[in-house]
């Protein structure tokens, strides 16, 4: 995530104008319309959740709403995505709060925290794993999960890089300058070397097939680990 220009100001402001409703479904996959749901979690009744990159906090909202979490942590960089994740549910304090911060430094304040973490194209896509993983195992109890969906291939189509490196994919800031930001896609063995380095055992990897064939249909790897007990 950026620590300077905003590069996330526009995502989700059309929809928020539109729909200010709690989402009845949780989804992983890049299109947000079919695969599995928030089972995947494992059982977060009465456990603390945290959302790495929760943008509106649309998936979190979710979670405290229709689940029994004790609580739900959304956390963002970007100030646009806190203001209007605070607009939209900050009617649900205290089941949800709504962190506006960059997720490593968070997680290295949050030690054995949380139970579960997990990241819906969120902070571990644009986080460099090398920093982002080791923060979030010493963020989680002994036995805590972390689960994500990133992309299984660039969007463009190409295949996800061999080695533990980021593209540069370009964005715009607020005024419209050109700038770019830092994307991980990377190989499953690729992940799996960066988890088992970072003390995470147990890791399980799917890839979930695009369920269209729109122009910037993606299919997703979602990834599944435990926290070495």
């Amino acid at each position: 995530m950026t620590t300077t220009a905003d590069l996330w100001h526009h995502y989700g402001r059309t929809r928020a104008e539109r729909d200010r409703a709690v989402p009845d479904a949780f989804h992983w996959i890049w299109s947000q319309d079919g695969g599995p749901g928030c089972e995947v979690l494992g059982d977060i009744t009465g456990r603390v959740v945290g959302d790495l990159g929760a943008g509106a906090a649309r998936h979190a909202a979710h979670l405290a709403v229709h689940h029994a979490p004790a609580q739900v942590v959304a956390i963002d960089a970007s100030p646009a995505q806190y203001e209007m994740a605070t607009d939209l549910f900050t009617h649900l304090t205290p089941r949800l709060r709504i962190e506006s911060s960059d997720a490593v430094p968070h997680l290295q304040a949050a030690k054995s925290a949380y139970d579960v973490l997990y990241s819906i194209f969120g902070a571990v896509d644009f986080t460099d794993p090398r920093e982002l993983l080791p923060a979030a195992a010493a963020a989680l109890k002994p036995g805590g999960r972390l689960v994500f969906s990133t992309l299984a291939h660039y969007l463009n189509g190409t295949p996800a890089q061999p080695d533990l490196m980021a593209a540069d994919i370009p964005a715009k800031t607020a005024e419209g300058e050109m700038a770019s930001l830092r994307r991980w896609v990377l190989q499953e063995q690729v992940w799996m070397k960066a988890l088992d380095e970072a003390g995470f055992t147990n890791i399980a990897m799917d890839i979930l097939l695009a369920e269209s064939d729109g122009r910037r249909a993606a299919d997703t790897l979602l990834v599944i680990a435990d926290r070495q007990r």
